[in-house]
Parts: C-alpha cells; sequence; structure tokens
C-alpha cells in the first residue's frame, strides 16, 4: 500500500515502516560515530520501542556493545492495516542488530502485568543470566493494577485552582486560550498510579527477587521539570505529583537493594516531540518557541543525543552532577535562566497572527510526523510499500 499520514488531533494512526526504519538507522548511525560508551553489557529497557527508551536501547546497544531485552506494547500490522510505529521501530532495530551480531530479543505487552513481568525475567534467565542496567521509560494514559484488577487513568490537570494560559492547537492551527479546571484528590491518586514509581519498583522488586539484577546494577526512570511556563500544567500539577513519586520511589530503591549496591536515579531530560507530549496543553507552544531558541544557541538534541548524554555525563561517569533530589539532570540547556529568559519573552509576545514567525513550528510538525516515520528525507512517499513487518 501506499502510506501517508493520518493526522486525528494530537495523533497520527498510522505509521510508515520504511520512515521508521531509516528513523532507526540514522540514531544507529550517531551512536556509531560518537566515542564509545564504557557503559552496560546486559540491558533491560521496559518501554523501548519509541522516543527516549528506544535511544536508550540503541545507545546500550551500539555505544556499549550491550546485549539488549526491550519490553513494549505495540499494534502488529496486518494487510490492510499498518502497525504501530514502536512496532516499525523495533522491526528494524531487529534487523540492524542481527545483521550487526547483537544481541536482541523483545516481549511484546502489558509491562504493567505480572506476567510480562514473569516472561521478562525468564528470559534473561535464559540469554542474560542478570542485567547491570533497567530503564524504565514508559507512558501510558492508564494502568490495571496487577493484584487488585483496578483500571486507573492519568488526567492532565492543574492542582488548587483552575488555570488558564496559551495553548497551541496542532489540528487547527491555532493560538487560544485554554482554561482547565482543576484535579480532584482522586485524579490525583490515580495519576500517582499510572505515572508514579510504583509498577517501577514493582519491576525491581520481582527482578531482585528472582536473582537477575547483577551486583552494582543501575537503573533509571525519566522525568521531565521544566521552568516556571510548564509548570502549572505539568509541575505543580497531577503530572508533576506522579513525578514526585518517581522520586520518592528512587529514594526508596536505593534504601532496600544495598544488598547489591543498586544505583537507582530519576533522570530528567528536556522537552521534546513524543506521543506524550504532543496531549499536554501548553506543550506544543511551549516546545515550538524551545526548539527555535535552542537551535539559534546550538543547543537543541533530540532523543538519542540527549541519551547519549546521559549514559557518558551521567550514568557511567565517575562522578555524576546531581541535583539536591539526587537527580540526573540532563536538562540545564532549556532550563537554564538565560534560555528560559528568552523563552518567556516570546510567549508573552506570541499571538494567532505571529505565531509562524515566533515558534519553530515546522520543526516541531517535523519531529512530530517523524515520530511515524514520515517526512524522513531520502524515503519515497509515494511508492508501494509492504505494511507486514515481522519482528
Amino acid at each position: 500500500m501506499v502510506i501517508h499520514p493520518k493526522i486525528r488531533g494530537f495523533i497520527c494512526t498510522n505509521a510508515h515502516p520504511v520512515g521508521c526504519a531509516e528513523n532507526v538507522r540514522q540514531q544507529i548511525e550517531y551512536i556509531k560515530s560518537q566515542p564509545k560508551i564504557d557503559g552496560p553489557k546486559r540491558v533491560l529497557v521496559i518501554g523501548a520501542s519509541t522516543g527516549y527508551g528506544l535511544a536508550s536501547r540503541i545507545s546500550a546497544a551500539y555505544g556499549s556493545g550491550a546485549k539488549t531485552l526491550g519490553v513494549c506494547f505495540e499494534k502488529e500490522p496486518t494487510e490492510r492495516k499498518t502497525g504501530t510505529a514502536g512496532w516499525y521501530n523495533t522491526a528494524a532495530f531487529h534487523a540492524q542488530a542481527k545483521k550487526d551480531g547483537l544481541y536482541y530479543h523483545t516481549i511484546n505487552g502489558d509491562a504493567f502485568s505480572d506476567e510480562i513481568k514473569a516472561d521478562t525475567i525468564q528470559r534473561i534467565k535464559d540469554d542474560l543470566g542478570q542485567v547491570d542496567l533497567v530503564v524504565y521509560s514508559l507512558a501510558s494514559p492508564k494502568r490495571k493494577d496487577p493484584v487488585t484488577g483496578d483500571v486507573y487513568s492519568s488526567t492532565l490537570k492543574p492542582i488548587g485552582d483552575t488555570y488558564t494560559t496559551k495553548t497551541y492547537d496542532t489540528d487547527k492551527d491555532k493560538v487560544h486560550d485554554i482554561t482547565l479546571e482543576p484535579a480532584t484528590e482522586d485524579d490525583i491518586a490515580q495519576t500517582i498510579k499510572v505515572m508514579g514509581g510504583e509498577d517501577w519498583e514493582r519491576w525491581v522488586a520481582q527482578l531482585h527477587n528472582a536473582g537477575v539484577l547483577a551486583d552494582d546494577c543501575q537503573t533509571t526512570a525519566y522525568t521531565y521539570i521544566g521552568k516556571k511556563l510548564t509548570w502549572p500544567i505539568y509541575g505543580h500539577a497531577t503530572i508533576g505529583r506522579a513525578k514526585e513519586d518517581l522520586d520518592r520511589a528512587a529514594t526508596a530503591l536505593r534504601t532496600s537493594y544495598q544488598d547489591i549496591n543498586l544505583k537507582a536515579y530519576v533522570s530528567s531530560l528536556k522537552a521534546l516531540v513524543t506521543q506524550a507530549s504532543s496531549a499536554i496543553p501548553v506543550m506544543p507552544l511551549y516546545i515550538s518557541l524551545i526548539y527555535g531558541v535552542m537551535k539559534e544557541e546550538g543547543t537543541h538534541e533530540g532523543c538519542i543525543e540527549q541519551i547519549y548524554r546521559l549514559f557518558t555525563e551521567g550514568l557511567y561517569h565517575d562522578n555524576p552532577k546531581l541535583d539536591e533530589a539526587h537527580r540526573l539532570r540532563m536538562d540545564g540547556f532549556e532550563t537554564n535562566e538565560k534560555t528560559q529568559a528568552k523563552i518567556e519573552a516570546l510567549w508573552d509576545q506570541v499571538t494567532q497572527e505571529n505565531f509562524h514567525e515566533l515558534a519553530d513550528y515546522e520543526g516541531y510538525h517535523q519531529e512530530f510526523l517523524r515520530l511515524f516515520g514520515f517526512g524522513i528525507e531520502g524515503v519515497d512517499y509515494n511508492a508501494d510499500v509492504e505494511p507486514q513487518v515481522a519482528w
């Protein structure tokens, strides 16, 4: 079939297998072009098929020669419908890793479930023995509690007061005000259940109990902290409470697994176009502005550049810089006062009339399409391609 993007609101409902493969290839080539990482050798990536999780897998495999085991939840293609981007990304990674003689395996299923945890543990025992790095990079709007069976849903709401701010509607190409009602206590609790540290802790506990965490193993979960413009919807909001719970979990993990000298970090990364961030009010406008500013400053990074620095300057650095909450902060190019002052000045000025002049929406939209394998140079999008790609 000939595959062109089908965009509905803030999501794209299809993906391009050749474009996704080219996107993966380019990330692999970037890591190959960098100095080698003196890093992990047996890696589990939970949420391995897109964004920062995929970049983590590529960085470990091609930067450090690691065997990588991925966990994700992706939809397989059919004769009439494309698979998800994560499906095609994983297929492309498998093909390249096989060609390059690297170990790879991916488990497709609900990472929140104990069944997938058990399958993962068995695969580690069979193929790897133990793992020395566990990356937790899940993004999901819902979570089923494996003990009670209750299903929890996350929300994107401020805490305390009604909040009105600017946002950009990518579907209608419109800058407008949006008013968000404050979260209830139940909204907060459910969001923490989905996006907090409970499942990360559950993964580590079951891995440790099975004896598959190596001595001096490291684990990290990814977060976004942001600054003044995003705090009302991100920091001082339901998502922020969930991210605070990640900090709690990291402290608990360091305390609980001293027998193997487990190092647990929350890693704060910069704002990027992802399937998750596209759905968050404020973020499309904010990201369009910071892309322009950071490109002008020469500090803009994508997922792969950011994760390479996390490995070399954070996780596998003799003296990593930690903030007051013991987090690895890789977001300094975005959150420094000079850059933020520029973004705040643009935020105050931006209107419907001058949006495309002040913001890098073209860059934002290109990155959005790229998530699904579209808009990538060198790919013929008028060619007839086979949507059924196997892992």
